[in-house]
């Protein structure tokens, strides 16, 4: 396995424009958005006990996954490929030491199938790749925190890395503050009302726009928990899609480091499979009929967006990122002449966005299709916070905002 690891072989001249325009360092900022990272925790406990399996003798399991892949252009070509540049999994298992044990012999069995070669003190090899493996009685996290171990556990970690890759300790501690920070509580569903189209915005304009991943599978990038089975964070509790998932937790069901240090390159490949996407999707007609509703003066403000595809900055418009992961609630400039909040494809108010939008007494219409389809099975999936005053129109979002944009007379 060496890197830099091709994502796309050949970048078009317009692609490299906007990839120089949109995701390299000098035109984003602080943001980084060249690189894709992603945290799982999950833990037993009775508020979550149908997915984890929480029971009063089964209990104390937990699995924390934190990944970081580093995203370029490499130029040495004939022509611009989109390459990975770095690598960081982390992966830390909780169990009964029984358990532990039986997945340290697996581990030297995937490596040694995988043609890992040992460097001493807990590490491997393999081209680029390094791994380590640490097992611990006491996890320091949890001394860091001052957190029981359940009798009869160990902890073990393996951190698959690029050479010579490093994270500050701020960037290592960040799954285990988020694990500090406790499980999220779920918002109460009240009763929205259903309206077939979004004329009820015309009453309340000009809007703000907070977006969810709705916009972007639109576009052709698949929905973010298809992360969870690249990553193998949850499994299907059946073969039916509508009896749900449940989390993986055992260390025998570590499919995830398996995969990697068996098939290494096609577990990459799978892993950059989400950015690739990112970056071969274009804006849609919603992206654009947005903009030109902003351009009109009916949207102000920049969009609230939990996306890293850069498809609204990509169509013209600003962008306040709201994609973390500890429990701080990002900056939302919500701008005085706001009369309402449109959320777009978001499943639940995690960053407070709604929640602050009630505070000024912004009425909020949702767009949003209450569903997902997965093999042409479609799921009911409803909005979590909707309540009574807020508005729900069951659309995707191009044909809603089209609407919109003609009830309003604005060209797309």
């Amino acid at each position: 396995m060496f890197l830099p690891h091709p994502v796309i072989d050949s970048l078009t001249p317009q692609q490299v424009r906007m990839w120089d325009a949109h995701f390299s360092p000098e035109a984003s900022g602080q943001r980084r958005p060249a690189i894709e990272e992603g945290i799982w925790r999950r833990t037993q406990d009775p508020a979550n006990g149908e997915l984890s399996g929480w029971t009063e003798d089964e209990s104390g399991r937990r699995r924390v996954v934190h990944y970081r892949l580093h995203y370029g252009l490499d130029r040495t070509q004939p022509m611009e490929r989109l390459v990975l540049e770095e690598l960081y999994l982390h992966v830390s298992w909780l169990a009964p030491a029984a358990e532990i044990a039986d997945h340290r012999r697996d581990l030297d069995r995937w490596l040694t199938g995988g043609r890992w070669k040992p460097t001493g003190h807990g590490s491997w090899r393999r081209g680029d790749l390094h791994t380590t493996i640490t097992e611990y009685t006491v996890h320091p996290q949890d001394e860091r925190a001052d957190r029981d171990t359940p009798e009869g556990f160990t902890s073990i970690d393996v951190t698959i890395h690029s050479e010579d890759y490093t994270l500050t300790r701020a960037a290592r501690n960040l799954p285990w503050d988020v694990l500090a920070g406790g499980m999220r509580a779920k918002e109460q569903r009240g009763n929205p009302a259903y309206a077939d189209d979004l004329s009820g915005v015309l009453d309340h304009l000009p809007f703000v726009v907070e977006a969810g991943c709705g916009t972007s599978i639109e576009a052709g990038i698949p929905p973010l928990h298809w992360l969870h089975e690249v990553y193998r964070v949850t499994a299907r509790t059946g073969n039916d899609l509508t009896q749900g998932y449940a989390f993986t937790l055992a260390p025998a069901a570590d499919i995830l480091i398996k995969e990697m240090l068996t098939d290494t390159a096609s577990k990459v490949d799978d892993m950059v499979s989400m950015f690739r996407s990112v970056v071969l999707a274009e804006p849609t007609r919603a992206h654009r009929a947005l903009k030109s509703l902003h351009d009109a003066g009916f949207m102000t403000g920049p969009v609230a967006t939990h996306n890293f595809d850069r498809l609204f900055a990509r169509a013209g418009l600003q962008e306040a990122f709201m994609r973390r992961y500890d429990q701080r609630t990002p900056h939302m400039p919500f701008p005085d002449d706001a009369k309402a909040l449109l959320v777009i494809g978001l499943h639940a108010d995690r960053r407070a966005v709604q929640a602050r939008a009630r505070e000024r007494g912004l009425p909020i219409f949702y767009l949003d299709t209450e569903g997902v389809t997965e093999n042409g099975v479609h799921k009911p999936y409803l909005i979590e916070g909707a309540r009574e005053g807020d508005v729900v129109v069951r659309s995707e979002a191009t044909p809603a905002l089209l609407r919109l944009a003609e009830l309003l007379n604005v060209t797309v």
